[in-house]
């Protein structure tokens, strides 16, 4: 058995992970997104 699996350092599941960095890359597209509309709204 390798060293490293004996010795884990993370015991979080890799789905909850996944999810989580999914969602905040989403929102951090969504707000540049939204700035970007009231910025076009405000100029036009």
């Amino acid at each position: 058995m390798n060293e490293f699996e004996k010795n884990v350092q993370s015991k979080n599941h890799d789905v909850i992970d996944s999810i989580k960095g999914f969602t905040f890359s989403f929102l951090f597209f969504m707000i540049i997104f939204f700035i970007g509309v009231v910025f076009q709204v405000i100029g036009g």
